[in-house]
């Protein structure tokens, strides 16, 4: 069985050559992680009003993306390597 983030390396690296739809079709939560970790060193670096909600509200909706991207996963039997 693999693991929820197999196939979030290859997404990055396919991410870094521009490809976005492989990206997406290897992972689909990469892109909204990065973001995540973006506003977070931002939010370190420029304190913002409500940088803490913001951020809850944004892990929540990463681990939902990886969640069901996971179950989809499973029940459809697709494996990324």
């Amino acid at each position: 069985m693999d693991c929820p983030g197999c196939g979030l390396q290859r997404s990055y690296v396919a991410l870094l050559k521009g490809d976005f739809a492989t990206s997406f079709h290897l992972y689909p939560a990469a892109i909204p992680i990065l973001m995540m970790v973006t506003y977070l060193l931002l939010h370190l670096i420029f304190k913002f009003k409500h940088g803490a909600t913001i951020l809850t509200a944004l892990y929540i909706f990463c681990a939902m993306i990886i969640l069901v991207h996971y179950i989809y996963r499973i029940v459809t039997h697709q494996n990324l390597t």
